[in-house]
Parts: C-alpha cells; structure tokens; sequence
C-alpha cells in the first residue's frame, strides 16, 4: 500500500526518537552518575563487573543510532539487548509480579524491550540517515549507468 504523504515514515520517527530519546536519558544519567550499581548486580551473580560498561552502548550509542535512523535496526538491538540484561539483573526476582496498580514490576523495561523490537523489525524508515544514504546510492548509481 502506498503512503504518499508519508504517515508510515514519520510514525517510525516518532517511535524511534521516543524510544532512543527516553533510553538515553537514562544512559546520560549514568554518564554523569555512574554505573557503580550495575557493577555491583554484575558481582553478586558471579560475572565480571567490566561488563556493566556495555550499559553505555545499550543506553547511548543504541539510542543515539535509533534517534538518527543510522542503522537503526543496530541500534536497536542493541537496546533491546540491554533491556533483557536489565531485567535479568534488576528484576529476575520479580518478572511476574505486580504493582499495587496492577501492572508489571518490569514494565518500563518491557516498553523499551518491545519498541526495539519493532524498530528491529520495521528499521528507521523515510525520514532517517539511512534512507538518505540508500537514496543518494541509487542515484549515484543510476548517474554512473547513465554516462
């Protein structure tokens, strides 16, 4: 199905600045606070403290990637990957529990983990850096066809 004026391509910007915007939030708080507790979750389960520094790819350069659709798909796994780590450390212990409101302890979690996924799946659409790209190799190409 067409999309002339181009509704698909700006719901998926929408999608990836909200998801890559608000994660980066938080990969910006630990830029300027720490990861000291992620280290400190890493040890008690027995793994190396060294790799709480991957929640700065998860929570910068993944966002960062999603927000500017440069391989967003990337990016986005690497949010995606993130999200499960995090409720592997944080919430192992309460995955199926519930908020005295009635939703999911993890839920935050999950909202970042399955707005991933659908940039994952749907990638970054018209109004990204790597439609940009894809269109300015088409057209070089076809000028060098063309000569």
């Amino acid at each position: 199905m067409k999309d002339p004026l181009g509704f698909r391509g700006a719901g998926l910007l929408v999608q990836r600045l909200s998801i890559g915007g608000l994660m980066l939030f938080h990969g910006v708080h630990k830029i300027f606070n720490g990861i000291g507790g992620i280290e400190k979750m890493l040890e008690a389960r027995d793994l190396p403290g060294f790799i709480a520094y991957g929640v700065y790819v998860g929570e910068v350069l993944g966002p960062l990637m999603m927000i500017l659709g440069f391989k967003a798909r990337i990016g986005a796994a690497l949010v995606a990957s993130t999200m499960v780590v995090s409720i592997f450390l944080a919430f192992s212990d309460q995955i199926f529990k519930l908020t005295e409101n009635g939703g999911p302890v993890i839920e935050l979690n999950l909202l970042y983990l399955f707005g991933a996924i659908a940039v994952m799946i749907s990638g970054a659409g018209m109004l990204s850096i790597d439609n940009y790209l894809k269109s300015r190799k088409k057209s070089e190409k076809k000028s060098s066809s063309e000569k």
